[in-house]
């Protein structure tokens, strides 16, 4: 039986992402009060693909089982000696092979995403886990916005207090904590935002990329949104997932010309987009380039 194409590792495949966020937050910029990432010459909104690779990763460990390298709050020095102990090598400086070949296998991340896994010392002093890098062949652009976005900085309130003596003047009773605290939560109303992403054959013969990794991947893309619900993120979902193909696995058409023949435009009459319906999505696959087929997993 066949492979499906959509889920060959021996090809090279390019996809386009869609996806929306409605009254949220879809990834916070630290460097500024949390407000939602944007270009600041034309407000085009951002979201990192450090943002995207989370939300796959915690989905492929969630749904699928799937051990991942890069866990919350995870020590990623205590991974490493995991390969070392399966490989049963001692600690080393020097990148081990053995122990390189080991976290391909047992981590889903680093076999699709890649990893540098040259740091890490134990608890123990003096005691090295290198196990070399890995160049993945799965790389993801930053998401960006189909318009410009406008966030919006809005205050909350609360009327319990975080401690006893936070009102002026002492220890505070029932009655008084109903004077509660402020805070800050900065949303975009709406937004559509697309991702470019690629997966390489070559990069993944080396980790050991298999096609159920690429199953995983696309299952993890359309329904990743719904286990990583959160107020402040507001409601995000995947709006398409276009992913085109090639029968050589270089590749037989530039990515993008491929992903140029995916256009989003605003739907007449609509100035301020407030949900997908306001947007027209295009896509010309009639005449694709020889050797180039394409695959809708969502539309």
């Amino acid at each position: 039986m066949s492979t499906p194409t959509h889920i060959d590792p021996d090809r090279r495949h390019d996809f386009l992402l869609l996806f929306d966020v409605t009254d949220g937050n879809p990834n916070g910029d630290p460097d500024a009060e949390n407000m939602p990432r944007c270009d600041p010459e034309t407000m085009h909104g951002w979201v990192t693909d450090v943002c995207l690779k989370r939300k796959i990763r915690d989905y492929v460990y969630l749904v699928h089982g799937e051990d991942v390298y890069v866990k919350h709050r995870g020590i990623l020095a205590r991974e490493q000696r995991r390969a070392y102990e399966k490989v049963a090598a001692d600690p080393s400086r020097g990148a081990n092979d053995d122990a390189r070949s080991a976290m391909c296998e047992m981590y889903y991340d680093v076999r699709m995403f890649g990893a540098v896994m040259t740091t890490g010392r134990s608890e123990q002093r003096g005691k090295h886990w290198n196990c070399g890098q890995v160049r993945g062949p799965v790389q993801l652009s930053f998401a960006r916005s189909a318009d410009p976005i406008f966030p919006i900085d809005l205050a909350i309130t609360r009327v319990a207090l975080t401690n006893a003596d936070d009102v002026p003047g002492g220890e505070a009773t029932d009655s008084k904590a109903t004077s509660g605290q402020m805070g800050r939560r900065s949303i975009v109303p709406y937004a559509l935002y697309l991702a470019r992403g690629a997966y390489n054959p070559y990069l993944g013969a080396d980790t050991g990329a298999s096609s159920h990794d690429l199953e995983v991947l696309w299952d993890a893309l359309l329904y990743m949104w719904d286990l990583d619900r959160s107020t402040n993120r507001g409601f995000m979902g995947c709006r398409g997932l276009y992913v085109f193909h090639h029968d050589h696995p270089a590749g037989c058409a530039p990515a993008h010309a491929l992903y140029d023949r995916i256009s989003v435009t605003r739907a007449d009459g609509v100035d301020w987009p407030r949900k997908f319906t306001d947007y027209v999505v295009t896509v010309d696959d009639a005449s694709l380039p020889a050797g180039v087929s394409m695959t809708r997993l969502a539309s």
